[in-house]
Parts: C-alpha cells; structure tokens; sequence
C-alpha cells in the first residue's frame, strides 16, 4: 500500500527511513553533510565583514546584540547574525551547496528560491536574555506559502550541545497549527519573536558537530538556548520555499507584528516596499524556472 507523505516530495535523495522521521517529527538532522573547509570559508568571510576589513553586500543586514553594544563591544564580539547572505560570493557557496540542494528538493520539491538566509554568531559573555531565542515558529515571519512547502535549513559551524545554546525541537509540532507570537518579557534584540499559549511540552536537545545539517519544517517548535561558553556559537542557515509559493495578506493577523517589523527594517535600509516585493528582494533562485518569487509588483 503506497504511504500517504504530507511533508516530502520524494525520495530521491533521501532513505525512505529518513523520508518517514521528516513526516513523523518535522526534522531531519544529516550528519558531516556541509563539507568544513567550507565552513571554514564562510567564518572567514563573516570575521572580515564583522571586523571590518570586507564591505558586507549591499543587500546584508548586520544585525548587532543591544546589550552587547551597550557594554562596548565591538566587531565580532557585538554582531549576532548578518541576515540576507545569499547575494554574497562565498555564503553563496553554502546556500548553493548541492548536498544540501538535493535534501531540500526531496522535502518541499524541484523548483526552489532560498527566500531567507543568515549566519547566526552566538557570542561569549552575553546576557542569557540576549543571546537566547525563545521556542518559536519560523513560519511566523513569513507571508508566503503553503508551509509544507518551505524548509530550513541550518547547519553547525563547531559543535553545539545545550551549554554553547544548541537547537531545541518539539518533535511531531509541525502537524500543529501556527501559534501567536510576541515578544516574551526580558527578550531584547529584535524580531526574537516566541510563541505564547502552547502548554507544557516537551523539548528535544539537537546537539551537532561541525558539518551536521538540521533539515526542519516551519511550523515546527524551536528555539535556541544561551550561550554560557567562553567561546562563540555558529550557525549558518537559510530557508528555501518552493518557487510558486503564493503570496497572503498577513495584516489584521498574527503576523502583522513581525511583518511591519521587516518593513521597518528595510525603510531604515532605504528599502521602501510592499513586504511581498521585500521577500522577493531577499530571495535567490535556486533549482528549476522562475516563479511567483521572481514576480514584483511594484518596482524596488
């Protein structure tokens, strides 16, 4: 009897035990995936731009640790994440990466535009409140779907486990519905988005070494803890979507918060835009023809 997937596209590139853990827990951790001279690549080029010494691409955003920069840190020490990587040479190298390629078409299909994309930089010494990120849902920030046809994409830069601030999941959560979200009390940097009313439930650890490569679904509940280490936390990430996702209003909804929050963001940018046409902007293609990502309706 042929199974029913809800969540995958097929198994090509995937075991079909591996096919089957995706539609059951909402993710799918591959271990050694992202070859680490690659990595190696990508920490370089995000040490030149947070130091100084590279200009970051015109459409990057650094995104700096409030508490962090209050203390006077500076260059690697204060940036948390650089968002919007893919027009970069080198983080473009990752977002391409044809093993990770390959996984990503077998789970949401061939036509692919990575839509957003970030290397997240956990430093030491910073505020448990700051340097955490409260369980959530990525599919609250995004106002194009379905959601099965959208993945994350996220993969260890060193090793990660609960005292650095590692991933946490909600095993099977993606079969649930999309939660409110605010901002929880004490959470200070921006967009740190957590969801309220969910309940107890409970959390699994994903602790990775350098090259693992967590592969999940956007309504899956997630979060990351803090950094209570002397060193750095890493992570390169980027969500792709299916190229003909189509495009929803998301004003009057749960999401309208964090969607006047983006176009904020970019107003400061210059970037005055429809939030349709500001996740376009963001996007790359990636695999297959052009499609509904590729459509602006206002000229940027």
């Amino acid at each position: 009897m042929a199974r029913n997937y809800l969540y995958t596209f097929d198994d090509i590139y995937i075991t079909d035990h591996q096919r089957q853990f995706y539609e059951d827990n909402g993710y799918l951790i591959i271990r050694k995936l992202v070859n680490e001279n690659l990595i190696d690549l990508c920490l370089e080029r995000f040490l030149d731009i947070a130091n100084g010494r590279v200009k970051p691409d015109p459409k990057m955003i650094p995104m700096k640790d409030i508490q962090l920069k209050k203390l006077g840190k500076t260059g690697e020490m204060m940036y948390y994440k650089l968002n919007d990587i893919l027009y970069d040479d080198i983080f473009y190298k990752y977002a391409s990466n044809k093993n990770i390629l390959n996984i990503v078409s077998s789970i949401i299909g061939p036509t692919v535009t990575a839509c957003h994309s970030m290397i997240i930089n956990k430093p030491p010494h910073a505020d448990s409140d700051s340097s955490r990120h409260p369980m959530h849902q990525d599919m609250h920030y995004f106002s194009f779907g379905p959601a099965n046809k959208i993945v994350a994409v996220w993969t260890a830069m060193e090793r990660i486990d609960a005292r650095n601030g590692c991933l946490f999941g909600v095993p099977g959560s993606h079969k649930g519905k999309l939660y409110p979200h605010s901002y929880p009390d004490n959470v200070k940097n921006p967009a740190f988005h957590g969801v309220y009313n969910v309940g107890n439930v409970e959390t699994v650890n994903f602790v990775m070494e350098k090259g693992d490569t967590i592969f999940f679904h956007p309504i899956l509940l997630h979060g990351s803890g803090p950094n209570y280490t002397k060193g750095f936390r890493r992570a390169l990430s980027v969500h792709y979507a299916n190229t003909n996702s189509e495009f929803y209003d998301v004003i009057g909804t749960t999401q309208e918060n964090v969607t006047l929050e983006l176009q904020e963001i970019f107003k400061r940018k210059g970037v005055e835009a429809h939030y349709h046409d500001i996740w376009r902007w963001k996007s790359r293609l990636m695999l297959g023809p052009p499609g509904n990502f590729q459509k602006f309706t206002n000229k940027m």
